[in-house]
């Protein structure tokens, strides 16, 4: 067999890949892959933490601080322009607390006519009223829901008492904010020295 110089030998009909420079690091990279890990900033955490508990701590502030003022309103609402009224009792649920199995008290609702109109609504605390019991309740014309028994309004007034929470919590609010500042300071008075030396 005569081998000619335009057709040289190719060995398995496969070409040549280039050369390449330097060493392989193919095997590098994806080792470097497989191997990286979730790096966490302990600092930039806790930053996060502690701005999450202080928007928390504002909040449950700021919540408790309002449902405070409108407790107040209502008891001052029934005592001055509730009128009498009688409400018939249509029905009791049981309420169950804590682990599900003991009965926490009742909620219960009924109707009353005020004005020529009858509205249906639920009764405030927790005791229990056979279905078609009457009871003598105060209602403010304008705003049905606002009905409650007359023994109930005669024992309410409205406290201070309700903003016992938020002021707690704004409290601790205060507190906390203050720890944070009095420690960015004392780090940045710290920091200074060694800026100085450098």
């Amino acid at each position: 067999m005569v081998m000619t110089a335009d057709h040289p030998p190719r060995s398995n009909d496969r070409e040549e890949e280039p050369a390449r420079d330097g060493p392989d690091t193919s095997g590098d990279r994806v080792g470097q892959l497989r191997g990286a890990g979730v790096q966490v900033d302990a600092r930039r955490l806790g930053q996060v933490v502690i701005a999450i508990v202080l928007i928390t701590l504002a909040a449950l502030t700021i919540a408790f601080t309002i449902v405070g003022v409108h407790k107040n309103q209502q008891t001052d609402r029934l005592h001055a322009q509730g009128v009498p009224v009688t409400l018939t009792v249509t029905g009791c649920l049981g309420l169950l607390g804590g682990s599900g199995s003991n009965a926490a008290g009742y909620s219960c609702h009924g109707t009353y006519t005020l004005q020529g109109h009858t509205y249906t609504e639920s009764l405030p605390g927790s005791a229990f009223h056979r279905p078609g019991t009457t009871i003598a309740a105060v209602a403010v014309p304008g705003d049905p829901a606002l009905v409650s028994p007359v023994a109930i309004v005669q024992a309410q007034h409205s406290s201070s008492s309700v903003f016992v929470l938020p002021a707690v919590l704004g409290g601790v609010l205060v507190l906390l904010v203050v720890a944070l500042i009095v420690q960015a300071r004392r780090r940045r008075g710290g920091a200074r020295p060694a800026d100085a030396e450098a």
